[in-house]
């Protein structure tokens, strides 16, 4: 069990950098659809922190 929770927790890190990159570009040219990519950066985060 502790390696799936290693492996799960390394792949939400990996997505929560992902879409941080996606954020930072929304942000960055497309202001305006920079709250959809908000939602899964925090979820990710979350996930990878073990609050949830």
């Amino acid at each position: 069990m502790g390696e799936s929770v290693k492996a799960s927790k390394g792949i939400d890190f990996i997505l929560f950098i992902v879409s941080l990159a996606v954020m930072i570009f929304l942000l960055i040219f497309f202001n305006e659809w920079f709250w959809l990519a908000l939602p899964t950066t925090l979820t990710y985060l979350v996930k990878w922190l073990g609050v949830i």
